[in-house]
């Protein structure tokens, strides 16, 4: 008898393993059980060909009367047309690309053929049907009992192995299992009415009835919220189970005298998630905590206070960004907020002040050297870095908080890697201008407490966005150029952005298949820049920005803009966060297509964040009924980044939100779809929170102690892990 661990290859044999292993990555019983149909085809009496309907799902036995592969007219490729006779009536089978089939398929040769009923010119046919060639000297009796009158699975598959094929594997693996020890508490369970696993697994794949089969997925797909849960509550029990150095506020120091300079009165939300953060520094526990908000909600203001209230205590805060860029302007920005008070060790310094430095991969060998020294002797209470941050000569005298911006473009051992550099656990603040369903926080976020803005502070402007289809309405680009000229011609400043660098190095080619365009269509800095200079923006003060230039270009480039001394910055997505410049109020966007959701709108919150209002034209040439325009008309259509991530979301594989593409894995997240399972999630958070309670819980189940331990050990749960 089998377990859940047994080794197909003592299950189905040698050869069926190898080509398993090779086509859908599996190589225990357990493995195998946990490939589940996509759906079922119901499978009823054997239908004859004259009786077909159009739109049946149909199971014939047939005998094969002819088979021929010819080219296709006007286009690549080959099309297989079968015909098969009951021996009354014929019925047209096609297969596209897949001339190999025609050596199996021989005149004479009896199958059982499944699918659904079309028509083509006028003649019924079945579009690449599922079928079992009946073996020479096979009971043919025996193999129509095997294949119809049940719900028949149908499987992800490959051309190496057909949907029928796994289910015979699938018929194997259950035959030789034996109980299956189930891990999910047995009062659980029972409380929500679902079948042990055994039965579960079994019934998923070879159901009596559909309500039975859905009972079934619905139980193992709480299995996989529910463990994922268990996982971060138990990670966030143990990272209050750290020791760290409290970071109390302290009156009369750097903190107050911040407050007090400040030229703006901070927001309710912003003084509601301060009073979280500092409630968090003063535990004997490091914090942990995620700070998410619309785009311009201010979070910058919040971690800056937090930095501070870690400086009057003695202690460095490290902020870890993802570009030099976004390093470079938060720079400028905490020294224009902090001002005098960002002049620590100056003659004539505020006695409450402190010293920033800026450590790049691209500093110079003399400038690299102070910044090293000011950060290892603790002179500089902030340090502000890309990933040269986590270089092994990098040293703090007493690092309590690390902040990192934009936290999706680091990995798990970049952060660990920056805590290594602290005596005691440091305080974790992890921020993100990208707007995070509830879902997906609970999902991917779970083992760290959430602090939302979603109010914008007092004076920020209203964005306006509209999309040009400049297929349809090639005027409207001349005015979208029009636009930035008047905007210009009243002081302001405007952005272009671009997909790509340059002709050659096509920044988003990877996406081309999804999108429906090629590369070669699509608008370039490099290209657009000197078209515009001569052409519609012509006399206007024009600079380019984009990630292959140099650093001291780039920064360079940022700092005239901030001076206004550039009127159109034409620019990658480099300048899609952080990056402040209260003058600038349009943004024309190439391509916009070319865009997720999320990084619209990330992109369009540039502007609008002065006294005037922004305007952001998403250029485009799909078409209408393509589904990118449904995108760029989700983003017109709101300013609200919580309904725009969900939108996203449900646009886009959930592998790329939850990790469960990682290579190299196979995910434990197969059936849990965050949008759609949000009650088993909430469910399953619940019942994980009281499993933890009992401190013995471990003990008293084995199998779930060990179910975890293997989740924890999947590399997809290092991309859950968010400390």
């Amino acid at each position: 008898m089998a377990t859940l661990d047994t080794k197909l290859v003592d299950v189905v044999g040698d050869r069926t393993v190898k080509v398993l292993e090779s086509a859908i990555g599996v190589k225990t019983v357990g493995d195998l059980l946990r490939h589940y149909p996509r759906r079922y085809v119901v499978r009823g009496e054997l239908t004859d060909i004259s009786a077909l309907q159009e739109d049946d799902e149909v199971t014939i036995l047939a005998e094969i009367f002819s088979a021929n592969t010819r080219t296709l007219q006007g286009r690549k490729g080959t099309i297989l047309e079968v015909i098969v006779t009951d021996g009354k009536s014929k019925l047209s089978l096609t297969f596209f690309n897949q001339a190999w089939r025609e050596r199996e398929m021989r005149v004479g040769r009896q199958g059982l053929f499944a699918g659904k009923v079309g028509v083509f010119k006028g003649k019924r046919q079945l579009s690449h049907p599922d079928y079992e060639l009946i073996a020479d000297g096979s009971d043919v009796d025996s193999a129509i009992d095997q294949f119809a009158g049940k719900y028949l699975p149908l499987y992800p598959a490959t051309a190496k192995l057909p949907s029928w094929k796994i289910a015979q594997c699938m018929e194997l693996a259950i035959g030789a299992l034996d109980e299956v020890e189930d891990f999910l508490p047995e009062q659980i369970r029972q409380e929500h009415g679902y079948p042990s696993l055994k039965e579960s697994l079994v019934t998923l794949h070879q159901p009596q009835d559909l309500e039975q089969a859905e009972l079934a997925r619905e139980r193992l797909t709480f299995d996989e919220a529910f463990l994922l849960q268990l996982l971060l509550v138990v990670r966030r029990e143990e990272l209050r189970a750290l020791k760290t150095t409290a970071r109390v506020v302290r009156s009369g120091g750097l903190l107050d005298a911040f407050d007090q300079g400040l030229p703006f009165e901070l927001t309710p939300g912003q003084r509601e998630v301060c009073s979280e953060i500092e409630s968090d520094l003063a535990a004997s526990h490091p914090m942990h905590r995620l700070l998410q908000g619309e785009v311009g909600s201010g979070k910058t203001v919040v971690a800056i206070r937090a930095a501070l209230a870690v400086v009057d205590s003695g202690g460095q805060a490290a902020l870890l960004a993802p570009t030099e860029v976004l390093a470079q302007q938060h720079l400028r920005t905490l020294e224009k907020l902090l001002g005098p008070l960002a002049q620590g060790g100056k003659l004539g310094a505020n006695e409450h002040s402190t010293q920033l430095t800026l450590i790049t991969g691209s500093q110079n060998a003399a400038g690299r050297k102070e910044s090293l020294a000011l950060a290892a002797s603790g002179d500089a209470g902030i340090v502000i870095g890309t990933h040269a941050l986590l270089g092994e000569k990098v040293a703090f005298q007493d690092l309590g908080l690390i902040i990192v911006d934009e936290q999706h473009r680091f990995g798990v051992e970049q952060r660990d890697a920056l805590k290594s550099k602290a005596e005691t656990p440091p305080h974790l603040l992890v921020m993100t201008a990208t707007p995070i369903p509830r879902t997906v926080a609970m999902t991917v976020f779970g083992d760290l407490d959430i602090s939302t803005l979603r109010e914008l502070p007092l004076g920020r402007q209203a964005i306006t966005t509209h999309v040009i289809p400049v297929l349809e309405k090639p005027a409207f680009m001349d005015r979208a150029w029009s636009r930035i000229l008047e905007e210009v011609s009243q002081g302001h400043q405007a952005y272009v952005v671009a997909p790509r660098i340059s002709a050659s190095t096509p920044e988003n080619s990877d996406m081309d298949f999804l999108f429906g365009t090629t590369s070669a269509e699509l608008s370039s800095v490099e290209e657009l820049a000197p078209t515009l200079h001569s052409g519609p923006l012509k006399g206007l003060r024009i600079a380019i920005l984009h990630g292959q230039l140099a650093t001291d270009v780039k920064d360079a480039t940022m700092q005239a803009f901030s001076a206004g001394e550039i009127d159109v910055l034409v620019s990658t997505t480099v300048i899609e966060v952080g990056v402040d410049v209260p003058n600038a109020t349009i943004m024309v966007i190439m391509d916009a297509d070319r865009f997720g959701v999320s990084q619209l709108h990330q992109l369009r919150g540039r502007v609008g964040r002065g006294t005037s209002p922004g305007l952001c034209l998403l250029v485009t040439q799909a078409n209408a009924e393509a589904p990118s325009r449904a995108r760029l008309d989700a983003v017109a259509a709101t300013v609200d980044g919580f309904e725009l991530s969900r939108i996203d979301l449900e646009q886009r594989r959930e592998g790329d939100v939850l990790g469960a593409n990682q290579s190299g894995t196979r995910s434990h997240l197969r059936l849990l779809r965050v949008l759609r399972d949000e009650g088993l999630i909430d469910l399953a958070r619940k019942d994980a929170i009281a499993t933890i309670a009992d401190p013995e819980w471990a003990k008293h189940n084995l199998a779930l102690a060990k179910s975890l331990a293997l989740l924890q050990d999947d590399a997809a749960s290092q991309y859950i892990d968010k400390g």
